[in-house]
This record gives C-alpha cells, structure tokens and sequence, in this order.
C-alpha cells in the first residue's frame, strides 16, 4: 500500500503544484505580451493574475510564496495557433496512413502525450484546427484536460474542419470504398449551414473550413467553395459568436475568404500584394505555417545549407516579407503536427529568419493570438484580471529568439507544472 501511495504522490508531482498558493514572481524581465519591463512583479493568487507592475507598487500580501527569476524572462503562456494534436510528424507515418489505419484510440493516446510535450514547451494555449479524421475526440481530450486528468494546454478546437466534397482526403481506386476523408464533406447553403451547427452543437470552437485544396488540374490548388457559401459558413458561425479560419493558399481562395468576413487565413504561400492589401484592409488576419512546408520539403530530402531552397520555400519566404511589408497582422502558429508537438518554438525561430523581430514574433504568440481568436479577455497578456498562465526562459527572448526554448517555469490556472 506505501508502495503504491508513493507513485501517486510522484505522479502528481509531475502533474502540477497546488494552486492555493499567492505567488509572486520576480524575474530580470517581464514582457507583458506588448513591451519588455524591468524592475517588475507579477502577483497570482489562485488562478488569476492580481497584479503587475513596478515593485515598489505592488504590495504583496503575507504569506505568499516567492519564485525568484534572476536572470529569466518572464512571459504570458504561449498560444500555438495552428496545432494538429490528433496528427504526428509525416516522416514517421504518412497523413493518409495515420487518417486510414490508425485507430481513435491510438490517437487519442498520441494526443495526451502530444498535449503534455506542448504544455511544458511553454504553450499554454493551442487552436487545434481539427483532428483530421478523429471526429470529435480534440473535444474529449480537451474535456479531460479542464477537468486535470490529463495534463495539457487550453485548447480551442474546430473538431472535423469542413471541405468541399471530392476535394480532400485519402482517394481510391475502388470509389465504391466508403472511407474517412479527414474531414467533414458539404456542399451548398443547406448543407453548409446544417454542418456548422453539428460542428458547434458537437464542441467547436472555431470553425475551419478549406477555401482551396490541391483538388485542381494536376492536383494544382485551387478554389473550392463559392463566395457565398463561404460568406454563409461566416454567417452561421457568427451568429453563435464564433470565428472562421480559413485553409487557403491560392490568391483566388484567399480573396474569396477574405471577403467572405474570414477572420484569419492560414498558410497564404501565394498571396499578392494585392491580396496582402485587402486582407489589411478587412482585418484578415494571417497565419503563415512556415515550419509545415520546410518540415515536408526535409522528409522529401531536402537539407538546408547543403542543397538549393526548393520552389515552395522560397516563395513561402517572398509571400512572408511581403505580408510583413503589406502591414498584415501575423498569427503565430506552425502547423504542429506535420511537425514534432513540444518543438512549436521552431516556428518562431523561423518567423525571425523569415525577417520578422523577435519582439513582434512574442507579441504574436501571445496578445496577438489572444486577440485575433477572441480570448483577450482570458489569456495572451501579463495583466490584472487575467488568467495566471505563464512561462519562465533564461536569457532574453526578445534579443534571442531562440531563447524562449529555454523553459524553466510553466504555469498554466495558477498551476505550476
């Protein structure tokens, strides 16, 4: 019985502290999700942020708990916005294989350990934009999360995505073989708005919906749904007070996104000047998934530095610059998944390669996901009020981006873990 007394107590350790404790916290630097600060404190009493600030004006009450951060940045919990968790890397199992023959189970046992690898990297937030073939198991998994079963990030979710029917998933030869697509297939206004109401009735958060696929001549990518149904798949969703992202990486599928009230556009590889200016122009925002494109060219044999950049990575880092010149807002999210979970940081080194400041890639890892998906009230700032998620880097992130692969504190509700 002490035996078995004593595992628990060390798997919960390794679950989280308590969070009854008033923490304050002091570190070298405190970057509140806009601006760098010394000579901060932040106060956490349960799972809320009580106060930030100078020291000299925050009073903190007795007893608390101190957590010394010399020589550590202290930031608001990372927000991956493009994360697959019900997906692992396609150079250890191919897409159609994992979406065929691999079962929900195993999975879903993929995604705890997934959940837990992205947690302790620092995100304490994921948009998971659909579980590719896992029905509504992200919304499962998000359940057991909130209720402390399992340890994970807050998890926003968009369940099953929705696409034009003939245009994604695993094909066959023998098209009498009903199988999973990946995804929930609707075509028209009847069927759209019937589906996105199965997806919110279900759990989502968000919805997803493909705007283009490599379903052209050739398989080139190219639109799949009209304007209006797009504008319809907004309509619905809004009514219920959420947003729309939007697969798209044509000019043509992104113009119609972007006039259809899409609130952010992920991957954009072709987008135009043109483009890149009505997105400023409507608030569409963009979430690039470098990492996705250069993880997939590496697993077909390309080696950075000792081979040339292949076409789709070049004009990835074009398209990139521009939208950065353009004035775009820029989510950050990878596109987690095609890539390692727990390795999410790769995104934002690239972000910076690709020429955006350090500075900016925090901000849109933080406030700027926290804005552009609606959870500013929540999370994504170092603020009074807020939710107590939090993370602890040695060294300056803002200078050193990659820094912020430097973990040594993660709390997430007032929980260290």
């Amino acid at each position: 019985m002490k035996y078995i007394v004593s595992l628990l107590l060390v798997f919960s350790s390794v679950f989280c502290l308590a969070a009854d404790t008033t923490y304050v916290l002091r570190a070298d630097r405190v970057f509140d999700g806009e601006s760098m600060h010394t000579g901060w404190v932040v106060l956490v009493r349960g799972n809320l942020i009580v106060g930030a600030g100078n020291a000299q004006e925050i009073n903190a009450p007795a007893p608390a708990r101190v957590i010394d951060l010399k020589g550590k940045t202290l930031l608001p919990g990372l927000i991956e916005g493009h994360s697959h968790l019900f997906l692992h890397p396609y150079n250890e199992t191919k897409w159609d294989e994992q979406v065929l023959n691999e079962s929900v189970a195993e999975r879903t046992a993929r995604a705890v350990v997934h959940a837990r690898r992205t947690l302790l990297a620092g995100f304490t937030t994921v948009r998971d934009l659909g579980t590719e073939g896992a029905g509504y198991s992200d919304v499962g998994l998000k359940t057991a999360i909130e209720k402390g079963i399992v340890p994970g990030p807050r998890m926003i979710v968009a369940t099953r995505a929705i696409v034009a029917t003939g245009s994604y998933g695993p094909k066959t030869k023998n098209t009498e073989n009903i199988i999973n697509r990946g995804a929930a297939e609707a075509d028209g206004i009847d069927a759209l708005i019937r589906e996105v109401r199965t997806q919110i009735g279900n759990g989502a958060d968000v919805v997803k919906v493909y705007a283009d696929y490599r379903w052209g001549w050739n398989k080139t990518a190219a639109p799949t749904f009209t304007l209006d149904e797009l504008k319809k798949v907004v309509e619905v969703a809004a009514s219920s007070g959420r947003k729309v992202a939007a697969h798209s990486s044509t000019p043509e599928g992104m113009r119609r996104a972007i006039l259809a009230g899409i609130s952010t556009i992920e991957h954009g590889d072709d987008g135009t000047a043109e483009i890149f200016d009505l997105m400023v122009q409507h608030k569409t925002a963009l979430c690039p998934t470098i990492c996705a494109g250069i993880a997939v060219s590496e697993y077909d044999g390309w080696v950075k530095g000792n081979l040339p950049e292949p076409d789709r990575i070049t004009r990835k880092r074009k398209s990139f610059a521009l939208a950065l010149q353009k004035g775009v807002t820029i989510c950050f999210g990878g596109d987690v998944g095609v890539f390692t979970h727990g390795d999410n940081a790769r995104e934002m080194e690239a972000m910076v390669e690709y020429g955006m400041q350090p500075i900016a890639v925090l901000r849109s890892a933080t406030s700027v996901n926290a804005d552009v998906f609606g959870y500013d009230h929540l999370i994504g700032r170092i603020r009074t009020g807020l939710m107590a998620d939090l993370i602890a880097v040695d060294g300056d992130p803002s200078e050193r981006i990659a820094d912020i692969r430097k973990i040594t504190l993660v709390m997430k509700d007032g929980k260290i873990y």
